[in-house]
């Protein structure tokens, strides 16, 4: 990734920029099945990805892909490093909580926009390996999706384009959004949502707080993923009724190319 900067103006180029976008049409229909997990944080989508491949992978060719940011579990990781970990913690999520407030807020300031940025150029890559085991006749299992709906994580883009801040952040907010409206662009085949309530989310993810929690059970009943086929599974049933469930559904809405 290059970036160049002036007082008015901020342009990033990157080598995916001539791949992802640019005859996006075309592509779509060659595209082997992908299957997208999304939920609450404690709804299961890693494990089930995981064994989801696996079965899967007895009937065709199947890989699975994380396609969040990775910034809380990062974040906890800091927080365990002895002496200095819980302060760089402290300080990393009131950042972010700040760069996620309400639309009445401002942008965060250059550096923070930067790295917020480059947390979504880092997800776009693993887009990229997605869409190329697709191309290869693949079927894809993927541990979220990106979404272009909603701004402010939801995993949509980090920085919201409603909000004012200087003009170089701005500009930057229009750039990340439309790395997500291409992404969005490509609907998976299928969209698992695995419902959970906020105690089950807790009581799975004990180092998580309330709040955080809370904002994303409501928010993830209203996302579309572009009118993608969207099917509810009750993620509070035990384990092994989930995967049967989640594997049937696949079976017969995504089966293997």
């Amino acid at each position: 990734m290059t970036i160049h900067t002036s007082p008015d103006r901020i342009t990033i180029f990157s080598p995916f920029d001539a791949t992802l976008g640019r005859g996006a049409a075309q592509r779509r229909g060659a595209l082997a099945p992908c299957v997208a997990l999304i939920g609450c944080d404690g709804s299961g989508k890693s494990t089930l990805a995981r064994d989801l491949t696996a079965l899967l992978g007895r009937e065709g060719p199947t890989r699975s892909m994380y396609l969040g940011l990775g910034t809380g579990d990062l974040g906890r990781r800091i927080g365990r490093i002895p002496l200095v970990g819980a302060l760089a913690e402290r300080f990393l999520t009131g950042k972010a909580d700040k760069a996620h407030a309400a639309p009445d807020k401002r942008l965060p300031g250059l550096a923070t926009a930067l790295a917020m940025f480059g947390f979504s150029l880092a997800r776009r890559r693993r887009f990229e390996r997605v869409l190329a085991f697709r191309r290869r006749g693949i079927r894809v299992v993927t541990d979220r999706y990106p979404q272009a709906e909603l701004a402010g994580g939801f995993d949509g883009p980090g920085l919201a384009w409603t909000r004012r801040g200087s003009a170089l952040v701005e500009r930057l907010a229009a750039r990340e959004r439309q790395l997500y409206e291409d992404m969005a662009a490509y609907r998976p085949t299928l969209v698992i949502r695995l419902n959970i309530d906020v105690e089950t989310a807790l009581g799975r993810k004990s180092d998580h707080t309330r709040a955080p929690l809370e904002r994303k059970l409501a928010v993830m009943p209203t996302l579309k993923f572009g009118g993608a086929h969207i099917v509810d599974v009750d993620a509070t049933r035990p384990y092994p009724e989930v995967l049967a469930t989640v594997l049937a559904l696949i079976q017969v809405e995504a089966p293997a190319a």
